[in-house]
């Protein structure tokens, strides 16, 4: 028997797409060939944040800045836990200003324990807040000197995860939290290096495994409120496993973002505060 689920609110911070386009190649989902369709990249963004309002949880947005495409994908910008915000610190230099935009963001909204960090983080790309744990992504992009500078700022142990593929280059594309009362995830187990395989197996025994169809679709690149697990549309393998365990599939297609490497999860910031 799955336990009874409930959604509980939350707050995000998004980021509209008014300035998104492809025209450089930082993640092996990017091609800057493949034309983007601005108009229907925001009209994919608005039906996502747009479900998120239905559903009872509060968006936030930050305002995009000229120049700076990937802004869309809020969830780089910054980790919050217990109203703590450690900022990011990108590892390419064309996202660079993004960090600056999110520090002033927090800062004029309120947030009274802000840091700008030493070493290199993408904010939620590579750190997921569970019950218990901060997981922590590295490999591609987050440097393993981040994970300390995080376990020290947020007062919670930071679990560091290797991560292998180029393609799943954030922890975010490969791993996600469904139920962050209750340490449950799931996960891509080819992602991961085994030493880091074998780490997840013993933090969560009972996860919800995808599958190479699933994973290659940005199918972990989810959000889940408890209750309600918004993923994309084509990750269809995971809906009935989803339902098998009491969650709630909301598919949402954002398939024009994914010509620059993210999904659902990667244009959600969420404010622990």
């Amino acid at each position: 028997m799955h336990p009874l689920r409930r959604a509980t609110p939350r707050r995000y911070l998004m980021c509209r797409p008014a300035h998104f386009e492809v025209t450089y190649t930082i993640n092996p989902w990017m091609n800057p060939a493949k034309p983007v369709d601005v108009p229907l990249a925001v009209a994919q963004w608005e039906g996502l944040r747009d479900r998120y309002r239905s559903l009872g949880h509060t968006v936030e947005e930050l305002t995009p800045r000229p120049g700076l495409p990937d802004m869309v994908f809020a969830a780089n910008g910054a980790t919050v836990v217990d109203g703590r915000v450690l900022g990011a610190r990108f590892a390419y230099r064309e996202r660079e200003p993004e960090a600056g935009a999110h520090l002033e963001w927090f800062r004029a909204n309120g947030f009274a324990h802000v840091r700008e960090p030493v070493h290199i983080n993408e904010g939620e790309g590579d750190f997921a807040v569970t019950a218990s744990y901060v997981l922590a992504g590295r490999g591609f992009r987050a440097s393993p000197l981040s994970h300390g500078e995080a376990q020290e700022f947020f007062g919670r142990p930071v679990i560091g995860l290797d991560l292998v593929d180029p393609r799943y280059y954030h922890l975010d594309t490969a791993l996600a939290v469904l139920d962050d009362t209750a340490d449950e995830v799931m996960y891509y187990p080819p992602a991961f290096s085994p030493g880091s395989r074998e780490v997840l197996r013993r933090l969560f025994p009972d996860a919800l495994i995808a599958t190479d169809e699933d994973a290659a679709v940005l199918g972990l690149n989810a959000v889940s409120d408890g209750l309600h697990v918004l993923l994309p549309q084509a990750a269809t393998g995971l809906f009935d496993p989803l339902r098998e365990r009491g969650f709630e599939p909301v598919v949402i297609d954002l398939s024009e973002l994914l010509k620059g490497g993210g999904s659902v999860k990667c244009c959600t910031q969420e404010l622990r505060d």
